[in-house]
């Protein structure tokens, strides 16, 4: 061994050059080899044994690798660097409570910025893992999650993620400071968020349950809205089945056994089950009848509360069949699940299963478009600071105009996405507590959608673009960067996708009569009136009113075209409301310089996409023909 490791030292010394290393001067390449490894103290006893045998003392060292290595992002705080979020804070929230929820913004938007984001990195890197089988082959179907995941099961409750929202200690400001400090969080959260939104919905259902259904509330409220790690239970939602997605009423084949003692015993297979960790679910299932039957179609569901694990901490008739492979999202647990003769408890009237989730949908909705908002003041932050730290071309890219419009751009299309999420939770606030006026909620019903739908598609442009200001870091995983890219794609699909929330606004529109229309109406009008009035912003706000108005006349005047055009509808209601988000609050926060940029950018764009494209929406059999063109199976 001696001898090899001599001999392979005197190569090094003895081998002449390559050519190719002449230009780096004479054997350069070999003199960072030709080092002290093997003199180091470890070695240094072998060296003197193979001196004395060969006489001879050989030494090796690593390559130079250069003294340049880039700086990484930095996160700062992630409430003090979002000048939109602290001035919606600031001129929202009452002033008798600002001090202690903006006290606790700041604190927690450093905290996301550090411990929190380390964590959610973690969860990355420690996926979750399915063990079906113990040793001596007993059925277990042991999930087992990251230490970091279960840090951020904690940190949940201990920031009050959920609580925050059903205390009531800030009144109707309570929904709105929930939701900031989940915007804040969503991004370092490892996807801990994903429960977070199905656990919010069901609290708010089991809270409204009647007294019928005492015990339950009694039982897992307070769990779902606890600050104590030991006592916070989290929740799924169990709707998706192998036949379908979003739609539940020919997709849900679950069964429900009516037992004895007014329990019931769910049969069905459950194809994607986000957070199957989660204490307790709630899920879709078609009750049989004395006769064997069961009501198809969505007069046949209702829904049931399931608690995952019975008292010896065993699933509660559930088997974990496998684990989904996913684009991205892959830090959260998301599983097949096989349900035979779980135990559950009806807790809707028989066949008012969909009625039921309306609130869990709402909810999770106004998550996702937080997600999305987050997801691109997350990736547009990290670029900002980067740009302050890459040099390329001898100058810092903050100092090259092209690259500074493109982060403006996407800085635009952040605040709009971000002041409209602001905008939804206030007004959820206000139908928590009571105090909703009927044109508030009309509003909130067709704003959810929207914001959902609209949120998710920046997401993904914002994020992708974010990415390529790295360059080709954005593309390495271990940067972190890739992440935020895959795990926004989900947010186009959660909850309905971009088409299905399309038609929801159609069905919203339809159901109400038109009157989820006459409420955005009015509010676009009111909010854009004193931007009217100002030298800087009565153009724009022109642009709104006539953009409103086209579109209003659309919807009267093209009923046929309803449906195909109910994407570009939706994108145009969304664009007009942002727009007069945009101009009120330039003119209700002092008429700043970036307030009013900010406005008359997203103004200048289409307001009304659906009625741009009018022409295109007759060309339907031209549009299957175009698709389907040497389709073979057509």
């Amino acid at each position: 061994m001696q001898a090899i490791i001599y001999k392979t030292c005197d190569l090094f010394q003895k081998t002449k050059p390559h050519p190719a290393s002449e230009t780096y001067g004479s054997d350069s390449a070999f003199k960072p080899i030709r080092s002290n490894f093997c003199t180091k103290p470890e070695f240094r006893n072998a060296t003197q044994r193979i001196d004395k045998s060969e006489g001879k003392q050989a030494q090796f060292s690593s390559a130079k690798i250069g003294p340049f290595f880039q700086s990484s992002p930095q996160l700062e705080n992630q409430y003090t660097g979002d000048a939109v979020l602290q001035s919606y804070v600031h001129r929202y929230i009452p002033e008798e409570i600002l001090a202690p929820i903006e006290t606790d913004l700041i604190r927690f938007g450093e905290r996301v910025a550090t411990e929190v984001n380390e964590l959610g990195l973690q969860c990355e890197r420690e996926p979750p893992q399915l063990l079906q089988f113990d040793a001596w082959g007993n059925r277990v179907d042991q999930l087992i999650t990251s230490p970091a995941w279960k840090r951020q099961h904690d940190i949940s409750a201990e920031e009050g993620l959920i609580a925050n929202a059903y205390e009531g200690k800030y009144g109707e400001w309570s929904r709105l400071y929930q939701v900031i400090k989940l915007f804040l969080y969503s991004p370092s959260s490892g996807l801990y968020s994903c429960p977070l939104a199905m656990t919010d919905g069901a609290a708010r259902v089991i809270k409204q349950l009647p007294s019928a259904y005492s015990w339950i509330k009694e039982r897992a409220y307070p769990r779902l809205i606890s600050r104590d790690p030991a006592q916070f239970w989290t929740s799924g939602q169990w709707m998706t089945e192998r036949r379908g997605g979003s739609d539940v009423a020919s997709g849900t084949e679950t069964v429900a056994v009516p037992q004895s003692d007014g329990s019931y015993r769910l049969h069905g297979y459950k194809w994607f089950s986000s957070a199957t960790d989660a204490n307790i679910t709630l899920t879709l299932a078609r009750v049989e009848g004395p006769d064997k039957n069961v009501i198809e179609g969505t007069k046949g569901l209702s829904l049931f509360y399931l608690e995952v694990f019975d008292e010896q901490k065993k699933l509660n008739n559930i088997q974990v069949q496998k684990m989904k492979n996913k684009l991205g999202t892959r830090q959260l647990p998301t599983a097949e699940l096989l349900l035979d003769g779980a135990v559950a408890y009806r807790i809707s009237d028989e066949g008012r299963g969909v009625a039921g989730i309306s609130n869990m949908l709402t909810i999770s909705r106004i998550h996702n478009a937080l997600s999305s908002a987050a997801a691109m003041r997350r990736i547009l932050s990290m670029a900002r600071d980067y740009s302050t730290r890459r040099k390329a071309f001898g100058d810092y890219l903050k100092n090259y105009p092209l690259h500074v419009q493109t982060l403006a751009r996407m800085e635009v299309e952040v605040r709009a996405a971000t002041i409209l999420v602001l905008e939804v939770a206030r007004l959820l606030g206000r139908e928590d507590t009571g105090i909703a006026s009927d044109q508030e909620s009309l509003l909130l019903r067709l704003l959810t959608p929207l914001a959902k739908l609209y949120t998710a598609k920046q997401a993904m442009s914002v994020v992708s673009e974010g990415l390529e200001c790295f360059g080709g870091q954005g593309y390495i995983e271990d940067t972190g960067l890739p992440g935020l890219l895959r795990d926004s794609q989900v947010l186009t699909i959660w909850e309905g996708t971009t088409n299905i929330l399309s038609l929801d606004v159609l069905r919203a529109i339809t159901k109400t009569q038109g009157e989820v229309l006459v409420a955005l109406h009015h509010s676009v009008m009111s909010k854009i009136k004193k931007a009217s009035q100002t030298q800087e912003l009565k153009d724009h706000s022109h642009r709104v009113k006539e953009a409103t108005l086209k579109v209003m006349n659309f919807v009267q005047t093209n009923p046929d075209k309803a449906q195909v055009a109910a994407r570009d509808l939706a994108y145009s209601l969304t664009r007009i409301y942002i727009a007069s988000l945009l101009l009120d609050h330039a003119v209700e926060c002092g008429m700043t310089r970036t307030d009013i940029h900010t406005a008359q950018r997203w103004c200048e764009g289409d307001l009304a996409p659906v009625v741009s494209n009018l022409p295109h929406y007759s060309t339907t059999p031209e549009d299957l023909h175009l698709v389907f063109q040497n389709y073979s199976e057509q």
